[in-house]
């Protein structure tokens, strides 16, 4: 009678085998454990490019500095009790036994073993992570690993990484065929990484054979091409950035200045006490409400826009209602607020700057490119900006408000005699424009420090965009502010920070004296007045 057996027996005895045929020996835990540095890397290596499911295991050990050696014996020490590195039995700790000391280029050598062997991950997730943190620590000792990966890998995408990440090691190796092969694979990476290695192989003396050179040659155009899109939508974007924070700037200047007429030279202060009370929530809730820190935020934006509305409610009926129709006294009064403020500041919070934090979800970016990664703040601050915009326009346009602060602006004789109380008109809508500022203050806490000094830096720039944009017109500051953030930001990378400030300067002053009225000019009764 013919024996049976189960199914389930012959796939046991099948990992059985398949385990012992790669279990570490105790050459190679020796190896890898004592010996000369350049020696316990290569075991290092070997062990990793094995692909032996008890390396990982061992390296870990090594890097928590739990491996002891005793003679040619290595041990695996933990929760009091000790093991053989190589077969895993439980052991008797010797008591001459010597800790494994770990240098730092070991430490390296390990963690990027660790980072190789989750090539063979199943979960695509961690043979991704793997593979972004191999690009800078691939050699030829790895390759083997790297082609077993490349031959396993079935998602497309990473396997073309991995044949790229193959390309790049070949790359310096002696065959020139081999060299010629890895050249035309590179030419299809967008990464930077690969730039610079190009560029390493392109030096004199680096590369002799003149086909392999022409052909890196080639394989750094085309990279070169690829890598120019991401340098030019990263300008764009940081203009479009620096844009969205001069018209948060500027918006409430363009109630006070635009609107109101008052050259409000404190403007940049109270953007300040916007920034100072972003602070000062964000210390409550860090010692009150720890739990809910990340949404700190909520409710800084509307103490932000209370404080600063509240300061330039009390700047607007202390000194500024005595000044209407009087620029120049306006712009004097306003800049020795601003001197008091700053000092008052210093006096309550201290000279120093003061760190902000982003919330854990404003932190990071979104990778759009291999050379381009968007923060997620500053797309947050973009995304505030049109908010703050279209809550901003609405208000002029289609409330009470609005149409008083129209009405007064226009004609305020005429106004009163309407039954309008053109005094409170003033202190509202001086007071929106203060907020909208203390708005900006809580969104340039979130890509900067905040200091006494923070609305020094944005006053000029504001006032050129309500007046490049021109007086009064919410459209025209909109455009000004996005475009002199995108025109500034291309001309430094042409010309370097300070000539493109200069030339930023000369452009306005010239178009000034072409169209006084600005991009967009008053029509009807107000550009008559």
């Amino acid at each position: 009678m013919q024996s049976r057996i189960s199914p389930l027996l012959i796939v046991l005895a099948l990992f059985v085998s398949a385990s012992s045929a790669h279990a570490l020996t105790s050459d190679q835990v020796r190896a890898m454990a004592i010996g000369e540095s350049d020696a316990r890397s290569a075991a290092i290596a070997q062990a990793a490019t094995s692909g032996d499911p008890k390396a990982p295991e061992f390296f870990r050990a090594l890097l928590d500095d739990a491996v002891k050696v005793s003679g040619d014996k290595v041990f695996i020490v933990g929760d009091d009790k000790a093991r053989d590195a190589a077969t895993g039995a439980d052991a008797t700790l010797p008591v001459d036994a010597e800790d494994v000391v770990n240098s730092n280029r070991m430490r390296r050598e390990l963690e990027a073993a660790l980072a190789a062997l989750k090539l063979l991950s199943p979960n695509v997730a961690e043979r991704a992570a793997a593979l972004k943190d191999m690009r800078d620590s691939a050699d030829e000792a790895k390759l083997p690993l790297i082609e077993k990966a490349l031959a396993a890998e079935t998602d497309a995408d990473l396997k073309a990484e991995l044949g790229l990440l193959r390309a790049a090691v070949l790359i310096s190796l002696g065959d020139a065929a081999k060299r010629l092969e890895a050249a035309r694979a590179l030419a299809d990476s967008h990464q930077p990484a690969t730039k610079t290695l190009l560029l390493e192989r392109l030096k004199p003396n680096a590369e002799t054979e003149p086909d392999v050179r022409a052909q890196l040659q080639i394989a750094l155009a085309a990279i070169e091409s690829r890598l120019a899109w991401g340098e030019r939508l990263g300008v764009v974007f940081t203009g479009a950035s620096l844009g969205s924070i001069l018209l948060l700037v500027a918006l409430g200047l363009a109630i006070t200045y635009g609107l109101m007429g008052v050259i409000n030279m404190a403007h940049g202060e109270l953007l300040m006490i916007g920034a100072y009370a972003t602070y000062v929530v964000q210390n409550l809730f860090r010692a009150h409400w720890p739990g809910v820190f990340d949404w700190y935020i909520a409710a800084a934006v509307p103490a932000a826009f209370l404080a600063s509305a509240l300061v330039g409610a009390a700047m607007e009926r202390s000194v500024i209602r005595w000044l209407y129709g009087r620029p120049l006294e306006t712009l004097l009064a306003t800049w020795g607020i601003s001197l008091v403020l700053m000092q008052g500041v210093r006096t309550l919070f201290g000279a120093q700057n003061v760190q902000v934090e982003n919330p854990s979800w404003l932190s990071g970016g979104v990778q759009a490119l291999a050379n381009l990664t968007l923060p997620f703040n500053r797309i947050a601050i973009i995304v505030f900006a049109a908010l703050v915009l279209a809550g901003l326009a609405f208000i002029v346009a289609r409330t009470r408000l609005g149409l008083f602060v129209r009405g007064v602006t226009q004609n305020r004789p005429m106004a009163a005699c309407m039954g309008v109380n053109t005094a409170k008109v003033d202190t509202y809508a001086f007071s929106l424009g203060s907020g909208i500022a203390g708005l900006a203050g809580c969104a340039l806490s979130q890509v900067g420090n905040v200091g006494p000094d923070l609305g020094q830096g944005y006053i000029v720039d504001s006032f050129m965009v309500v007046v490049l944009g021109g007086v009064g017109q919410l459209a025209g500051t909109v455009y000004a502010a996005l475009g002199l953030g995108v025109l500034n930001k291309l001309l430094e990378g042409w010309a370097g920070a300070v000539l493109a400030k200069i030339m930023v300067l000369v452009f306005i002053v010239v178009f000034i004296q072409k169209r006084p009225q600005g991009l967009f000019a008053m029509k009807g009764r107000s550009a008559e007045a």
